[in-house]
């Protein structure tokens, strides 16, 4: 059995914030894999299920950012897990929106919900460092991942939550690399080479192609050369 813990504060006022990003990620498993409903539990919110073929539990800790460790122990401990078996979402401001990375243990950063399991439970667990980017300076932390995410965002912020629930059985499984596969395919999915029968467009400043960068024409086949004979050489060989 695992644990999937994600982090964020409880309530309507925080519920698109993007310190919350952890809420939404669990979030978006459970609606995409269909968790049973979300009830109250180990001071938050819970909702159980199965990503392939493992049992796994989902928590949204109620007990406020920077107390996460209280609701995160309490849901190891009933089941009799380490901290090996718990994997938490959260947001990361050292990463650009819309990158994601996967860590094994370290230090928590300076992130308060990662100090409070920290405290809790220790630094041996598995951490989904979510990038929602950085406001450029350290005093406008706390506003920045305190407020909502903007217009600007939605576009690569629901792509990256569905290529979460799109991996969630591979990370439940303990592959990380086909999870940041499948959350990349979303994210920045490889681009068609387009039509004309599945030939590739050549590469930017390739040789061979057109000067506008479009592929040059190709000369029908046996196409005759032109005819450089003057009009008396013509007559004569039409006689030959």
């Amino acid at each position: 059995m695992r644990v999937f813990a994600g982090l964020g504060n409880p309530g309507a006022k925080y519920a698109r914030n993007r310190h919350n990003i952890g809420f939404m990620a669990v979030e978006a498993i459970a609606e995409t894999h269909g968790f049973g409903p979300w009830r109250a539990r180990f001071q938050g919110q819970v909702a159980e299920g199965r990503l392939g073929g493992e049992k796994v539990l989902l928590l949204k800790p109620e007990t406020y950012m920077n107390r996460s460790g209280q609701s995160v122990a309490a849901a190891l401990g009933f089941y009799k897990l380490d901290a090996g078996a718990l994997t938490v979402f959260h947001d990361e401001l050292d990463l650009a929106p819309g990158k994601l990375r996967v860590k094994q243990g370290g230090g928590h950063a300076g992130h308060n919900g990662l100090r409070s399991i920290h405290a809790h439970v220790g630094d041996d667990y598995q951490r989904v460092r979510l990038g929602i980017g950085h406001p450029g300076r350290k005093e406008m932390v706390s506003a920045y991942v305190l407020h909502d995410f903007g217009k600007a965002d939605q576009e690569w912020l629901d792509d990256l939550l569905r290529g979460i629930a799109d991996g969630a059985p591979a990370l439940a499984a303990g592959d990380a690399p086909r999870f940041m596969n499948a959350v990349a395919l979303r994210v920045a999915p490889p681009r068609s080479s387009g039509g004309g029968g599945g030939r590739q467009k050549p590469a930017e400043g390739g040789g061979g192609g057109a000067p506008d960068g479009r592929e040059a024409p190709e000369a029908p086949p046996d196409a005759p050369g032109e005819d450089t004979r003057s009009p008396l050489q013509r007559l004569i060989d039409r006689f030959r």
